[in-house]
């Protein structure tokens, strides 16, 4: 028996042959007999190379990285814990039981492995570095909570806080959606530091910088519309509003310096600044009834909280029989024999 029975060590994968070896024994050197890697039908040796290093391999029924997590959890994975890593061999093994430990002790549901903390040379390039700041910045932005590193591929949950995410990114985004779910759920979520080491020489990245990056500021921007309205209809209305002001200044400048009318740009001006107030509006409009929504679900929750928590003092009785399952469902029987006893 494991002393990690009840993790599971999840390492989705796409051509990882040179490293997943390594990987997986990591993993199960320091404890984790559990180790499931699921693969997005790769060319290579890394399904073959999986198994034979311990772990339990199955190819993804989709492709990209946010299908292959989500289709683990919820078809492959029985474990009540969820550790989750690249198979790259940039994280270590022996961060999993720092990264495991809040959800022992009950003090988070969700942990992300912040590589910040312990970056080694070489682990991330400039560019990279530079737009995990940026992506980092927008979601303390955006969303309002900072995670540090919500790009970080390390990060351990439990089960059950998992399938309460919406979570529907197929690619690199998610772990962008998982930490704004994270946000807009209300999971408890730690912070964790881990080391993050260089790729291997021999193997190659599946991510591209421009592109995947592009998708992660739009898959913020996107969940903003449900987590903070104001900030996704007032960016745009005061945007549209502040372009409208640009125009009309160039009509006015040029009609009162040299007597040119632009009749076309000024309608044009017109338009963008009343659709750009009417935006900021129905930006604080939704905004009002946002909040007005996080209060009644915190005043619910409070209720079920509190309505559950006097349940045992209502129905424990010192005197009362040790058999309670025969009340409802004995009811019929009585009613049969007090009919027999009339008659």
């Amino acid at each position: 028996m494991s002393d990690h029975d009840d993790v599971c060590v999840l390492l989705p994968t796409m051509n990882e042959a040179e490293t997943v070896a390594r990987v997986v024994t990591g993993f199960r050197d320091a404890g984790f007999e559990n180790v499931l890697v699921i693969d997005g039908g790769s060319t290579d040796e890394t399904q073959s190379i999986a198994r034979e290093a311990g772990a339990r391999v199955v190819e993804q029924s989709g492709r990209g990285k946010g299908q292959a997590v989500r289709e683990a959890v919820r078809d492959h994975v029985a474990a009540p814990y969820v550790l989750m890593a690249d198979a790259d061999a940039t994280y270590d093994a022996d961060d999993a039981a720092a990264m495991l430990d809040p959800l022992f002790d009950g003090e988070a549901e969700h942990v992300i492995g912040n590589r910040f903390a312990d970056m080694r040379p070489g682990a991330m390039t400039r560019l990279n570095r530079i737009g995990n700041r940026l992506i980092n910045l927008a979601f303390r932005t955006i969303h309002r909570e900072g995670y540090r590193d919500i790009l970080s591929g390390y990060r351990a949950f439990t089960r059950e806080s998992f399938r309460r995410l919406h979570l529907t990114a197929d690619g690199f985004g998610i772990e962008t959606e998982m930490a704004v779910e994270c946000v807009k759920n209300r999971v408890p979520v730690s912070v964790v530091p881990i080391t993050y080491r260089e790729r291997p020489g021999g193997s190659a990245t599946n991510l591209h910088p421009i592109r995947d990056g592009g998708v992660i500021f739009l898959e913020l921007y996107r969940k903003a519309k449900t987590n903070n309205p104001l900030f996704y209809f007032g960016s745009v209305g005061a945007a549209s509003t502040a372009a409208g002001i640009a125009m009309a200044a160039f009509v006015l400048y040029r009609y009162l310096a040299f007597g040119i009318s632009h009749e076309v740009v000024a309608v044009g001006a017109v338009g963008a600044t009343i659709l750009g107030i009417q935006l900021l509006v129905f930006g604080f409009l939704a905004d009002m009834i946002h909040s007005l929504h996080q209060e009644q679900i915190a005043r619910y929750e409070r209720a079920v909280s509190d309505e559950t928590s006097d349940r045992p003092s209502e129905n424990a009785s010192p005197d009362a029989p040790e058999d309670r399952g025969s009340g409802r469902d004995d009811e019929p029987a009585r009613r049969e024999a007090a009919d027999e006893a009339g008659d």
